[in-house]
């Protein structure tokens, strides 16, 4: 379960892979970091290890939604997540679109926080959902209290469209376009804009 689905080189910090989340295998691993005071948008703080554990394995069997460990440099360091957004978490909440993914990520807290590490996970995810040619629009529904993540989001290239109201929050939704992320990628100078 340790094959990798998805590599790619940040310039400044390294290698970032995505494998499969093994729920038995990753549960101890997955928890410390759902549970975490900084994982409160995540929803599972008050979780053991036993329910995390059958968290994941509802999500890696379900056949529109799965899970994905992340690494930088061969160390686990964030959780993604990939789902089908008209048939899990956004059933008539908004229209699809053939080629819709939607999308979450999660980074393993650090005792010492690496600046652009936030940024250069979202920017894997984003590219290993695109490098997916059926992949046209990331979708995502944060809760409308992460501005860090809204932030986030915008910088690579999400647009919000309007708040949605979930049963267990109220979120924004955001949609992302293929050519709105490259365009977020590419270096200002390619783009005419002058630092």
């Amino acid at each position: 379960m340790n094959e990798t689905v998805f590599s790619r080189t940040d310039e400044r910090l390294g290698e970032f892979t995505l494998r499969p989340l093994d729920p038995a295998a990753d549960a101890t691993l997955v928890h410390g970091w759902v549970t975490h005071p900084k994982a409160s948008f995540w929803m599972m703080q008050d979780a053991d290890v036993t329910e995390v554990a059958q968290a994941y394995r509802e999500i890696t069997e379900h056949p529109h939604h799965d899970a994905f460990i992340g690494l930088r440099n061969g160390r686990p360091a964030f959780l993604a997540e990939r789902y089908d957004p008209a048939r899990v978490e956004l059933v008539g909440l908004y229209p699809p679109r053939r080629g819709d993914v939607g999308m979450h990520f999660l980074c393993a807290p650090a005792d010492t926080p690496v600046h652009g590490f936030t940024r250069a996970v979202l920017t894997t995810v984003m590219a290993w959902l695109f490098a997916d040619p059926a992949t046209l629009r990331v979708v995502v529904e944060p809760d409308v209290r992460n501005t860090a993540v809204h932030t986030l989001n915008a910088a690579v290239g999400f647009e919000a469209v309007r708040t949605i109201s979930k049963p267990e929050k109220d979120a924004l939704l955001s949609i992302c376009t293929r050519d709105r992320f490259l365009h977020s990628t590419e270096p200002a100078a390619t783009r005419g804009v002058t630092a």
